[in-house]
C-alpha cells in the first residue's frame, strides 16, 4: 500500500483519499435528497439526542446513559420508519439512473444513427396546448421517452390513441370524467388517462402552485419524464424535469423543449433556456 503522508500517527493512503471522497459525495447526495423537507429536523433531532448521549456516557451517568443507549439500539430501525419517503425516493433516483436494457440501449444507437423513430405528432399536442392556455382549462401531461410507465397508467384508465388535438381538448374539458387526472404519452401514442402521480413535498415551491403543479414536480422527481401542466387559474404552462421547472415559455420553447426531451438531446443545464422573441400570430381576416 503506497502512503501519501502521515498525520501524527495516522498513515493516509490514495484509498483512504477515495474513502474520503465517496463518503463525502453519498453525504451530500443525502443532503440534497432531505433538503427543504421535515426529514432535516428530524434527522438534526436524531443527531441532537446521539450527541446527547456521548456526553451522558462520558460523564457516566449510567441510569440516563442506559435509557439513551436502548433508545439508540432501536434508532436504526425507526430512523427506516421515520424516513420511509426519503430511502424511497432515494431507491427511486438510484434505479432510474441505473436503469438499463438491451432495448433501451439499441433503441439509443438507432436513434442516434437514423433519428427519432416514434411518430409523434407535436405540433397537435402544440395547437392543443394553446388552447387550453387561451380556456383556462386546467391539464397535466407527462411525456416518457424510455417506459411505458405501466404502474402509474394502472391508476387511471387505458386509452392507447394517437395524439390529436381534439382527443386533448375532449380529455382535459371541465365537464370530461377523465380530465381530473394526468394523461401519460409514449411513443407517440396517449397510453392512459386520468392517471394519478406522486406529489412533491418540496418546501421551496411557490406557494401558489396548487396540487396540479406540485405533482407535475413530483412525477419528474421519482421517474425520468418530462412534465407539463397548464394552470386553472392562470392558463400559465410550466414544465417539469428531474425535480426542476421551468414557466414563463412560450409555446415555441415548450415545443423545443418537449424535442429536445425526445431526441434526448437536452442541454447540460436543462433550465436555460434561450431568449427567443416569439413570432407574432397572423390575425384572422373577416369574410
Amino acid at each position: 500500500m503506497i502512503f501519501l503522508f502521515h498525520v501524527g500517527f495516522l498513515e493516509v493512503s490514495w484509498i483512504d483519499i477515495i474513502d474520503i471522497g465517496l463518503v463525502g459525495v453519498l453525504l451530500y447526495q443525502v443532503y440534497k435528497l432531505i433538503h427543504g423537507s421535515i426529514a432535516v429536523n428530524i434527522f438534526l433531532g436524531i443527531l441532537s439526542l446521539y450527541l446527547v448521549y456521548l456526553v451522558v456516557r462520558a460523564a457516566q451517568m449510567e441510569l440516563l446513559a442506559t435509557i439513551l443507549g436502548q433508545f439508540m439500539g432501536v434508532g436504526v430501525l425507526a430512523m427506516i420508519i421515520l424516513f420511509q419517503p426519503e430511502i424511497r425516493k432515494f431507491l427511486l433516483v438510484i434505479g432510474r439512473s441505473a436503469e438499463f436494457n438491451r432495448d433501451n440501449i439499441f433503441k439509443t444507437l438507432n436513434n442516434w444513427r437514423y433519428g427519432y423513430q416514434d411518430d409523434f405528432d407535436v405540433p397537435q399536442l402544440m395547437e392543443a396546448a394553446k388552447s387550453l392556455k387561451a380556456t383556462r382549462t386546467g391539464a397535466l401531461i407527462v411525456f416518457s421517452r424510455d417506459s411505458e410507465l405501466k404502474f402509474y397508467c394502472q391508476t387511471g384508465d387505458w386509452i392507447d390513441a394517437d395524439v390529436n388535438k381534439r382527443l386533448l381538448l375532449s380529455i382535459f374539458h371541465k365537464s370530461s370524467p377523465l380530465h381530473d387526472g394526468a394523461i401519460v404519452i409514449y411513443k407517440g401514442r396517449i397510453k392512459a388517462a386520468r392517471v394519478v402521480l406522486p406529489v412533491s413535498d418540496n418546501d421551496h415551491l411557490p406557494p401558489h402552485f396548487g396540487l396540479r403543479h406540485r405533482s407535475a414536480i413530483g412525477m419528474s422527481e421519482t421517474t425520468d419524464t418530462l412534465v407539463m401542466a397548464v394552470s386553472e387559474e392562470s392558463g400559465r404552462l410550466i414544465l417539469a424535469r428531474n425535480g426542476k421547472y421551468i414557466r414563463g415559455l412560450k409555446l415555441k420553447q415548450i415545443e423545443r423543449k418537449i424535442l429536445e426531451y425526445l431526441h434526448n438531446t437536452e442541454p447540460q443545464n436543462w433550465e436555460e433556456v434561450p431568449a427567443e422573441p416569439e413570432a407574432p400570430e397572423p390575425e384572422e381576416v373577416k369574410a
